[in-house]
């Protein structure tokens, strides 16, 4: 799959297709060279986790080629299929903020998600299409729940 402008044009297509490249069964490769062309040069992948032995959540800055070092032998042995189930919007000019709550399960007909939460997306438009700058996020645990404001209306 080649990426293209049109695929990009808008915000809804962007972040579909970020949850889309990450998502199949176990032990298919993705296709990072389709995902590498919705991020903006230098982007960057910043999931919040517990480093060290302190046992304290700090964001690890990860390039491209880090997070795909990161997942690819996580992908290899399950499957791994990630969905927005909410979003929220803020733009000004060029820029944007999606704050997508996502949930994250090993069969895409798994009745319950095995992880939940937020992926903080900031975007940047060229005047020809979406390139992803950032994306921060945080899972939920037992000690920072999902607020219901960040969860779809009906389920």
């Amino acid at each position: 799959m080649t990426a293209n402008t049109g695929d990009f044009s808008s915000i809804d297509a962007i972040i579909a297709a970020v949850y889309d490249g990450i998502s199949g069964p176990p032990g298919r490769k993705r296709d990072w060279e389709w995902e590498r062309s919705l991020f903006y040069p230098g982007a960057r992948l910043i999931p919040t986790s517990k480093p060290g032995k302190s046992g304290d959540l700090a964001p690890q800055m990860l390039d491209l080629d880090g997070f795909i070092a990161r997942v690819e032998p996580y992908f290899a042995e399950n499957g791994f299929y990630e969905k927005e189930v909410a979003r929220r919007v803020e733009q000004f000019g060029q820029i944007a903020h999606v704050w997508s709550t996502y949930e994250s399960r090993h069969n895409p007909d798994d009745p319950e998600p095995f992880m939940r939460g937020i992926n903080s997306i900031q975007l940047f438009n060229d005047g020809r299409r979406w390139w992803i700058v950032s994306i921060y996020w945080q899972q939920e645990s037992d000690v920072d729940p999902i607020s219901e404001k960040y969860l779809p209306t009906a389920r």
